[in-house]
């Protein structure tokens, strides 16, 4: 009987564990989309406004500066690494995923290739790295719309002039070659725990 009762007190205890670190990361999520994911209108409006006032060539200098700065700005107020991941990327320096990153990303492209619809793929989940350092990781996949594929629809599509600004800026770029609707790659946001 003694060891039955000890038994269910360790259930209980494992299961009230597991239940407070649901709860964590529940609420580790909520906070999370509620302060990052409002750069991703910024940065698809910046977007929209430069193809369309400047075309493809004029908007580059946007991609590829104020949508970082965008970024920045998010880091900066809230301590978290927060950038723009692909597993083809069209600045390598920056936009390279991790090893955890690229796992999501490529899970991001299964459930999408299995019909998920872009817009709803995110994933978040605490981490310990091995110094021991907890934080939570969180992804949000980008999927492509319209004003994308100004620049990043298939490489026969693209201007003359903008591929060859593309390839001045962007020497290592694999970001081409994208339809409507894809997954492009994803917000990632490491905060610190």
């Amino acid at each position: 009987m003694k060891v039955f009762a000890a038994v269910m007190v360790s259930l209980s205890l494992a299961a009230a564990v597991q239940l407070a670190w649901a709860q964590e990361e529940a609420a580790l999520l909520a906070d999370t989309r509620k302060t990052a994911l409002p750069v991703l209108p910024k940065v698809v409006q910046a977007m929209q406004t430069a193809v369309s006032e400047q075309g493809p060539v004029g908007a580059i200098p946007v991609c590829k500066e104020k949508a970082p700065q965008l970024l920045q700005d998010m880091r900066r107020q809230t301590g978290w690494n927060i950038r723009r991941v692909s597993l083809k990327s069209r600045n390598p320096a920056t936009g390279t995923p991790d090893a955890w990153e690229t796992r999501q990303l490529a899970g991001f492209n299964i459930q999408f290739a299995n019909g998920a619809k872009p817009e709803q793929l995110e994933v978040g989940e605490v981490v310990t790295a091995p110094d021991g350092k907890r934080s939570y990781r969180y992804m949000k996949a980008l999927p492509v719309v319209e004003v994308c594929l100004s620049c990043h629809g298939t490489v026969d599509s693209l201007s003359a002039d903008l591929r060859t600004a593309l390839a001045r800026d962007y020497p290592h770029d694999r970001a081409t070659g994208y339809a409507t609707g894809q997954v492009r790659g994803a917000l990632s946001v490491i905060r610190p725990l």
